[in-house]
């Protein structure tokens, strides 16, 4: 390759002293002997990062894309609904392969080989980027590398911080979250406007939430803030890094480096006040879960270090998905008031108005599950699954070859808005999940919001526990409806870390 790409550089310079050329002809002429190499550098399938034909023996279809940079320059908020079209248009939703620029990526969009991705044992690493080793998530259980501290954490996760006693015991704190959020409601329904602005509740009770569950009550005003900026500006700053690395911007780097020195700070020192609160002891009667990491066996004991990456990771995590997915809610209820009001109804029916929803009557709440079913699969949080998977080695999905070292990824969007899966994927209809029961736990493969596999989402109990339990109660306390008569819900979407709604939700809430 070298040999070859010195002799067209000395085709000009042959070109100048035999026909005593001009520059402005030199230079077109020097583009032109640079075309066969530009070409076979940039001119294949899935662009810059698959230049060497080695990497991609099959010929996995994808996109060109820019030189250097791959097709970021034409993802931006949408790039769910980019790839999906981009894979539909070349006949590639099981596999298309693309540069990000330098990285190689494969993508699919069909549900069998997203099982393939999810649960194969050569996609059960996640590639590291330097945002998420910047901001301690390396050493926690999203990000760390397959292995033995892994499988510790992973078992602790399971068994005890998000087993379904441990998810059951936190009913009292999203009780008590749900209670503070209503009269929040009430307030702004009694103020001038007589308008309610969801956004800033829910992501206020779902801070409120994680810090209560991950901590325990006691943390103060002033450090609940500290940590809620402190995820804030995480989220901006993965959102910033990729460019910011690409094009040298500057900052971005230093600001992760601030930002875990502010981690450490104030985590590490709730632990060590814990510590010496004696916070280990199991007969203290919290059930937090900085207690229970804190009266883990000897043998199981995590570093104060890896502690504090875990606690951070579950703060960080557990903050926006829950109100982002209540937001995409509660737009919908408001624009679909018959589907709100049915929802109402299997609410009076098997509760009544005179006692508060609890987690022990969401079973008999089919309906409202269903909404929250359909509000996944039309809305999903994390459309390309947030979180991708890195082949550890070479291995063969389907018919093609996927090469050790690249980023796999699934677009859940797309596989719940393709119409060869789902009858009539774009209209918003909850009725389909009372048909047919599509679990989204992780095992049906065209609806796993949550991912699957080895690396699935450790808390998605406890995230559906609260989303399908602070829904009831908003439902039963109010009736929902749009700030003037006639306006219709903004529903123009935005992804950043996840999906969001473009335009904060506003809207009246009427006490029934």
């Amino acid at each position: 390759m070298k040999m070859r790409a010195n002799f067209f550089l000395l085709i000009p310079c042959f070109l100048v002293s035999f026909y005593n050329l001009s520059l402005p002809l030199l230079f077109f002429t020097s583009l032109l002997s640079l075309l066969p190499l530009f070409v076979k550098l940039w001119l294949v399938p899935g662009g810059f990062a698959w230049r060497n034909p080695e990497l991609n023996p099959g010929k996995i279809p994808g996109p060109v894309g820019w030189p250097f940079l791959g097709i970021l320059p034409v993802l931006g908020s949408h790039a769910h609904r980019k790839l999906a079209a981009l894979a539909s248009s070349m006949g590639a939703t099981r596999l298309m392969a693309f540069s990000l620029g330098s990285t190689r990526v494969v993508i699919t969009s069909h549900p069998e080989t997203a099982k393939e991705i999810l649960c194969g044992s050569a996609f059960s690493d996640r590639p590291v980027k330097e945002s998420a080793r910047l901001l301690m998530f390396e050493r926690a259980i999203g990000f760390a590398p397959s292995g033995k501290y892994w499988r510790h954490l992973r078992r602790i996760a399971m068994n005890q911080m998000f087993s379904p006693k441990r998810v059951s015991s936190l009913e009292g704190v999203r009780q008590r979250v749900c209670d503070e959020m209503t009269e929040k409601v009430s307030k702004e329904m009694a103020g001038e406007k007589r308008i309610v602005g969801l956004r800033g509740i829910l992501q206020r009770g779902s801070l409120r939430n994680v810090m209560e569950s991950v901590f325990g009550g006691g943390l103060g005003f002033e450090r609940e803030e500290k940590l809620g900026f402190m995820v804030k500006e995480g989220y901006e700053l993965i959102g910033e890094f990729q460019w910011g690395t690409i094009f040298q911007l500057g900052g971005v780097k230093r600001r992760c480096h601030r930002l875990t020195l502010k981690v450490k700070g104030v985590v590490g020192q709730i632990v060590e006040e814990r510590r010496r609160e004696g916070g280990g002891n199991i007969d203290n009667a919290r059930n937090d879960f900085l207690s229970l990491l804190l009266s883990l066996p000897t043998e199981d004991q995590l570093s104060d270090a890896d502690m504090v990456a875990v606690l951070w990771e579950m703060i960080f995590r557990g903050t926006d998905t829950v109100a982002i997915l209540l937001e995409w809610i509660m737009a919908r209820m408001v624009l679909h008031q018959d589907i709100q009001t049915k929802a109402q109804e299997e609410i009076d029916e098997h509760v009544g108005k005179h006692r508060q929803v609890q987690d022990s009557d969401i079973p008999n709440l089919i309906y409202l599950q269903a909404i929250v079913k359909e509000v996944l699969r039309v809305h999903p949080p994390g459309p390309l699954l947030s979180w991708a998977r890195l082949a550890t080695h070479d291995v063969h999905v389907g018919k093609f070859l996927v090469p050790a070292g690249t980023t796999a990824m699934v677009n859940m969007w797309a596989i719940t808005h393709d119409p060869t899966i789902w009858k009539n994927p774009w209209k918003f209809r909850p009725e389909r999940f009372m048909e047919e029961d599509v679990p989204v736990m992780g095992s049906d493969l065209r609806l796993a919001p949550f991912g699957s596999g080895r690396r699935v989402c450790p808390g998605k109990s406890l995230g559906l526990a609260t989303v399908q339990l602070w829904l009831a109660r908003l439902l039963q306390q109010y009736k929902w409806v749009p700030t003037t008569s006639g306006k219709q819900v903004d529903l123009s979407e935005c992804l950043k870390l996840s999906l969001e709604l473009k335009t904060p939700l506003t809207c009246r809430a009427i006490v029934r």
